[in-house]
């Protein structure tokens, strides 16, 4: 008898087209450093030219104005140039009504430098005495100090109007000499830089070898903070030169006006005699300059003087 063996029974797969494979995901790529800081770079340079052009637009059209003579300054795109007149504008200013614009730039260098002087050699001592020194309720006072940096200086024109018209000093130098001394935010910028520039070690040689307070503060103290002391005169020196509403307030004789109120006294007889427009853009610009030079001459004690206490 034969048997027969039956072939296994396979089955096969219904066919359901072709497979898709999937594609592999590409590889992530994280940013390198590089690309990082070509785009940080990229960003800070166009808000850099931005506020460069936001700044130096009004310079440039305040330059260009200043050189037309009265025709093509109103008969003229404001930035194009017209008929150069500008050293012929600049005689006109300093010679109007005898000359009262210069003695408007005396004393605004009398209120700003002298003032200014004082009032950073006053900081700079307070904020030594309040880093260095120790005495009964030094936070508390310092605390009232930081309290005045509140403060606007607008809020104070008032009651210091006030006190000068009970003291018999308004309409003097002294209405603006004596308020620009007192600078809140100059004694605690000076108190950081006392902490920055000034070790105590420096002070116990000074007296180990004789020196009196005074004397260690003068031969010492001082020349190590001269980076601060220059950049707290640079603040109050730009506060001073252009003060307006305290100069509005407190005088009324135009032989001491400072720059910024003649200049205003200027723009509003505009509507009057339309020539004073001229007079008032040429001498902006001039008024402008020294603030420029000072910025120019000291800023190698001002940038020095910014980064004091940035690595404490």
């Amino acid at each position: 008898m034969s048997t027969r063996t039956a072939a296994p029974h396979t089955t096969e797969p219904a066919a359901t087209g072709p497979t898709r494979t999937a594609a592999p995901a590409p590889p992530h790529r994280p940013r390198t450093p590089a690309r990082r800081a070509w785009a940080s770079k990229t960003a800070v340079n166009a808000v850099l030219l931005m506020l460069a052009f936001y700044t130096l637009m009004p310079v440039s059209w305040l330059l260009i104005a200043a050189t037309k003579n009265r025709r093509d300054l109103f008969g003229t795109n404001g930035f194009s140039l017209g008929e150069f007149n500008l050293f012929s504008n600049i005689h006109e200013v300093f010679t109007h009504d005898d000359g009262i614009y210069g003695r408007w730039l005396l004393n605004t260098v009398l209120y700003a430098v002298i003032g200014s002087a004082l009032s950073s050699l006053i900081s700079v001592a307070a904020g030594y005495a309040f880093d260095k020194y120790e005495f009964t309720g030094k936070e508390k006072i310092f605390g009232v100090v930081l309290a005045g940096v509140l403060v606007p200086g607008a809020v104070l024109t008032l009651p210091m109007y006030l006190l000068a018209s009970q003291a018999g000093i308004t309409n003097t130098y002294w209405a603006l000499l004596i308020p620009s001394l007192v600078n809140p935010f100059g004694v605690y910028l000076a108190r950081v830089f006392s902490e920055g520039y000034v070790p105590y070690e420096v002070i116990e040689a000074a007296r180990v070898d004789g020196a009196g307070d005074v004397r260690t503060f003068r031969s010492v103290v001082l020349p190590m903070l001269a980076p601060g002391f220059v950049t707290l005169f640079l603040f109050s020196f730009t506060a001073s030169w252009n003060n307006f509403y305290g100069a509005l307030i407190m005088l009324n004789d135009k032989d001491l006006y400072p720059v910024s109120l003649g200049l205003h006294m200027w723009n509003l007889s505009i509507t009057e005699s339309p020539e004073m427009y001229s007079l008032a853009i040429t001498g902006s610009l001039i008024a402008v300059i020294p603030l420029v030079i000072a910025f120019l001459c000291l800023q190698r004690f001002w940038r020095s003087g910014l980064t004091a206490g940035a690595v404490k």
